[in-house]
């Protein structure tokens, strides 16, 4: 069983910056394709960016170079750094992993308004 929790989400202006964190158990984030999906209101849930075990990335077209996934392997977590929010990234962000089948951490809610 793989358990993933997210922290870091919240209120932020346009503009703005969020650092979101996932911390998985065991050596996950190391050993399988780790990312961050989202999912805003009455709309369908979204790739945002995914980092294989090997390092490779891939960013959906709308975050690309506002957005960087990194690995924290010694502490097995996962980071999404969210730079020039918009209100459109406004949605709830989802930890993400594929061991036999998917796993999915709790959510946390980004927000970005003025």
């Amino acid at each position: 069983q793989v358990r993933l929790v997210e922290r870091g989400g919240g209120l932020v202006e346009p503009g703005g910056s969020l650092r979101l964190s996932c911390a998985a158990s065991g050596s996950i984030v190391s050993r399988a394709t780790v990312g961050w999906y989202r999912q805003a209101p009455g709309k369908q849930r979204e790739m945002v960016a995914l980092v294989t075990s090997g390092g490779t990335t891939n960013y959906t077209d709308s975050v690309k170079g506002r957005f960087t996934i990194s690995r924290d392997h010694a502490r097995n977590t996962l980071y999404l750094q969210m730079n020039s929010l918009k209100p459109e990234d406004t949605a709830v962000y989802y930890c993400y992993t594929y061991w036999r089948r998917d796993f999915w951490g709790q959510g946390t809610q980004v927000t970005v308004s003025s």
